[in-house]
């Protein structure tokens, strides 16, 4: 029981600490307008930025759960049961959520910034965008990846080759 005490305050610091630093943050910048916000969740709704984040409440309830059932797997059936009316309990926390990344938005755009950016995601090109993005980006990673096996090979013959040359047997 040691183990979750000190998991537990250790988690009341993390807390403290973060409330703190959103605290401060949010005294040293002025608020967005209204108008700034609801563009800036709009913007997120229209590119799908929200939907990173649906996962979240349901990842940290699992978490939690399985703190305890590390200490007592005999707590399963109550621990699914807590859980799922857990999730359910803070599903609507999310919105607290999608408002700190809107008000991040706007902390880096003007309002007109974030119109212009969402006329532009609203646009055929923006759309088109929006949904090539994910292929064009896997795509990418898998030439890099590729692309840096290649590199890494080379980089390799190159050094053994210096290395020879300076006396080491490989």
């Amino acid at each position: 029981m040691h183990f979750l005490q000190a998991t537990h305050r250790g988690a009341r610091w993390a807390l403290l600490a973060l409330s703190l630093s959103c605290a401060s943050s949010a005294f040293a910048q002025p608020q967005p307008s209204a108008a700034a916000m609801a563009t800036a969740k709009e913007l997120i709704t229209v590119t799908g930025a929200n939907t990173i984040f649906n996962p979240l409440i349901a990842g940290v309830v699992e978490q939690a759960k399985v703190l305890y059932l590390q200490q007592d797997p005999a707590l399963a059936k109550d621990l699914n049961e807590i859980a799922a009316n857990l999730r359910t309990q803070l599903a609507p926390r999310f919105t607290e959520l999608n408002d700190e990344v809107a008000r991040l938005y706007t902390t880096d755009f003007t309002e007109q910034e974030l119109k212009d950016i969402l006329a532009f995601y609203k646009s055929p090109a923006g759309q088109k965008l929006l949904e090539q993005q994910p292929k064009v980006i896997d795509n990418s990673m898998k030439f890099a990846q590729t692309w840096a096996n290649k590199l890494s090979d080379e980089v390799v013959a190159k050094m053994r080759d210096e290395l020879k040359k300076r006396g080491h047997a490989l």
